[in-house]
């Protein structure tokens, strides 16, 4: 490493997208110094399925996920439902603390250090970038005062990877970022003590969004609600009103959670010598729960673009490790927004079944 910098990359976000970069780092022989001021596990709304491909890639980075396994997605409106199994074995449903904090010990223990701070600005040059921290001020994590206050304010690396999350500083801070259009789509997410009734992940439809449910634990699921409506947890549960009844008397297991809106549009996931990666990239939506597979594959690619020296490869590379989930995500947005497209493609997916199985099979796999 140049004597001259901190590390080979700096990673800005310490979540899932962000300590795996991390890792990838460290296995290709790099120095990576992440910055992140909250402390780990991190909580935040996410529907908490992580297909089969994500799994792997997470224990091909030495990474143990628990949970509860599932075995495929099944969709289901107030008429018809129609399932897909996975061929090439099960995902798992895993709160978003426990797979946060199983990152965390895989970084910990790769020696990879996590600095406190948020980043408050960057330039860049020919050779690198400097990143300026936030005074942690107040803030600063019980614990790590001493460290961070004999800390410089800014630190240098040979490259930055941006994994910020949805509403990304960096990409605003870079100029990346495109102003959105369109219907604004938002998340609730809350977990419920009620022993998962399916070994597959429900896609509940109606006509103003769609309700997943994720077996995390034997006596326990994630219910996310997505859509453009408003209103309170309750009222959003009301417009599906099977599953509404199902879940009746059962006692939540965590405070509801939000996030949105979920459209994230980018001019470019590279800017020089700082890359984008997961969400902060640009996101289109939870329809098809891809988000960390997205990540995880992602952060590959920066970090094989960074190792050879050749940053420029990384956004073809990002657009194709995430093409076939982007595809099918805005195929069914388009497809699903009135009732007579809903049908259609449930329809569809009951008459033809191998298709359905098909396409469900290459998102898995990703």
């Amino acid at each position: 490493m140049d004597a001259e910098v901190d590390a080979d990359v700096i990673v800005v976000g310490g979540g899932p997208a962000g300590l795996a970069t991390a890792l990838q780092a460290v296995r290709v022989g790099l120095v990576a110094l992440v910055l992140e001021p909250r402390r780990a596990p991190i909580d935040k709304a996410c529907g908490e399925g992580l297909m089969p491909g994500a799994v792997a890639a997470l224990a091909d980075l030495g990474v143990a996920v628990g949970g509860r396994p599932f075995t495929g997605i099944r969709y289901v409106d107030a008429h018809r439902s129609v399932e897909a199994r996975f061929r090439g074995g099960p995902g798992r449903g895993v709160r978003r603390t426990a797979l946060h904090a199983a990152l965390a010990a895989a970084v910990e223990r790769a020696g990879v250090e996590v600095v406190p701070r948020a980043m408050s600005g960057l330039t860049q040059d020919d050779t690198g970038v400097q990143v300026e921290l936030e005074d942690p001020g107040g803030g600063t994590l019980p614990g790590v005062m001493e460290a961070t206050e004999s800390m410089e304010s800014t630190v240098r690396a040979r490259f930055v990877v941006a994994a910020d999350g949805l509403h990304s500083p960096t990409r605003r801070l870079v100029g990346v970022e495109v102003p959105r259009r369109g219907t604004r789509r938002f998340g609730l997410r809350r977990h419920l003590r009620i022993a998962p009734w399916s070994d597959l992940v429900e896609v509940h439809w109606s006509p103003v969004g769609e309700a997943y449910v994720t077996p995390v634990g034997d006596r326990e699921v994630g219910v996310a609600l997505l859509g453009s409506a408003g209103g309170s947890w309750q009222d959003r549960l009301a417009d599906f009103p099977a599953l509404a009844d199902r879940l009746a008397g059962a006692e939540p297991a965590s405070d509801v959670r939000g996030a949105g809106p979920l459209r994230q549009r980018v001019r470019s996931r590279r800017v020089g010598r700082v890359l984008l990666v997961g969400d902060a990239g640009g996101y289109v939506d939870a329809l098809t729960g891809e988000g960390i597979a997205v990540g995880l594959a992602q952060a590959q690619a920066a970090v094989t673009a960074i190792a050879a020296e050749r940053p420029q490869t990384y956004p073809r590379a990002a657009v194709r490790v995430s093409l076939r989930s982007s595809v099918l995500t805005s195929g069914l947005l388009a497809a699903t927004r009135s009732e007579p497209g809903r049908r259609a493609v449930l329809g569809t997916a009951r008459r033809v079944p191998w298709l359905f199985e098909r396409a469900v099979n290459a998102v898995a796999q990703d």
